[in-house]
């Protein structure tokens, strides 16, 4: 059967193990192809009863009183992210602040634990919020900040990153999966690699997290952090995490000393001194809404289990490659991203020198939801647990007819929003 009859794409659906976790979603209107979930995945039902439960039996009724037991969300929550898809044990994982203060919280604190060395290294292809804080904290320390160039399909390889390294770097840090590309870096190669140099390893996650199975203990990860509210469903701005290993908690200090992470913290003390573990790590009050919702949602991904889930991203980005070939890569599309499935991750990058207005008239005429990214490219995504098969092959179908046609030439883009 042809990954271009819609019926191969129906009996996937039928043989999916995971299939049954879509109706645990809201869907506005059906028709819709959603294929953004690697920007805002979908709203889980059960995280509107978790949210209304939480308004109505505890704080409704609870008020200041709850806080006996909201104080340690941030590290509950922690540790049900790094077991249901990081790979991590308990006490290496917090639940707090978003993915670029985290972010610049571990970067600064990498920084300071290797005073004598005075270079950073990242890729030019790294997510913006990273390149931009390292540029920052490279002016503020006076470090060199080496950016490795674009390569194929944006993908950092140890023949790429081994010629960079020496025992003047401090730093390196690398996505999980490329932003933009898609394509999967090896994390425990890497990793090793960076810390045969001395230099500390930190990982960006974010467009891994809930889509690919990491082994951060497994792997001798030191530091990451990453976000949950993209293939872990958790909302718009929920909070993000941060990761480090228990070998570097006590070797890393982050620059934001908050109250949460003071060792007696109800005892108002004149100075500083930081909390052990993860806690040392926690800037101030948990965001509970936030976690209740990543609670929600990464207990669908740990029943589903990570794995599982990973075999889907790698069978739905397999027909979005094939779709590819059989009906876009003559309409003038490339393919941006890597084809071996462990080399990506749960989206596809498609290259057309009309990308913008595409991903534009995709969303007001054929209503398919993809996103677009600076210069030329459109990121497709299934989310397994939200995303049907046959959702997939629809929405390839509607970009294949919408560029066939030419429609897509009269939709204006002026005012449009890249998302």
């Amino acid at each position: 059967m042809s990954a271009l009859d819609r019926s191969y794409a129906e009996q996937l659906d039928r043989d999916d193990p995971l299939a049954h976790f879509r109706q645990g979603f809201y869907f506005a209107d059906p028709e819709v192809c959603y294929l953004d979930g690697n920007s805002l995945g979908r709203l889980p039902l059960r995280t509107i009863e978790v949210i209304n439960d939480l308004m109505l039996k505890e704080w409704g009724t609870e008020v200041v009183d709850g806080w006996h037991h909201w104080l340690d969300e941030s590290q509950s929550t922690g540790d049900l992210i790094g077991r249901s898809t990081l790979g991590a044990g308990a006490g290496q994982v917090l639940a707090t602040d978003t993915t670029s203060v985290n972010f610049y919280q571990i970067a600064s604190a990498a920084i300071k634990a290797r005073p004598s060395r005075q270079t950073i290294i990242t890729d030019e292809s790294n997510f913006p919020t990273d390149r931009y804080i390292l540029q920052g904290l490279a002016e503020e320390f006076g470090m060199k900040l080496v950016m490795i160039p674009h390569s194929k399909n944006e993908q950092i390889t140890a023949e790429i990153l081994a010629p960079l390294l020496n025992d003047d770097v401090a730093l390196v840090t690398l996505q999980v999966i490329q932003y933009r590309s898609g394509a999967r870096n090896s994390v425990p190669l890497l990793t090793e690699l960076i810390q045969q140099s001395g230099a500390i390893a930190l990982w960006d996650a974010s467009h891994a997290t809930g889509s690919v199975a990491m082994n951060f203990d497994t792997d001798g990860v030191d530091a990451a952090v990453g976000c949950t509210y993209k293939y872990g469903n958790a909302g718009p701005g929920a909070p993000g995490w941060l990761y480090v290993s228990k070998k570097m908690q006590s070797e890393l200090k982050v620059p934001i000393q908050g109250w949460f992470a003071q060792a007696n913290q109800f005892g108002m003390d004149a100075r500083f001194e930081r909390a052990p573990g993860m806690k040392g790590f926690q800037i101030g009050t948990p965001p509970i809404f936030g976690l209740r919702s990543i609670q929600s949602s990464f207990a669908m991904i740990e029943e589903a289990g990570i794995n599982t889930i990973e075999e889907k991203c790698a069978r739905g980005t397999e027909l979005m490659i094939a779709l590819f070939e059989g009906w876009l890569k003559e309409l003038g599309f490339e393919l941006g991203t890597p084809r071996n499935p462990a080399e990506r991750g749960g989206h596809v990058s498609l290259l057309h020198a009309d990308a913008f207005q595409i991903s534009v008239a995709m969303r007001s005429l054929a209503k398919v939801i993809p996103d677009f990214r600076n210069p030329n490219a459109i990121r497709l995504a299934i989310s397994p647990l939200p995303t049907s098969y046959v959702e997939v092959w629809d929405g390839f179908a509607r970009l294949r007819d919408l560029v066939i046609s030419g429609e897509y030439k009269k939709v204006s883009t002026t005012g449009a929003k890249v998302l």
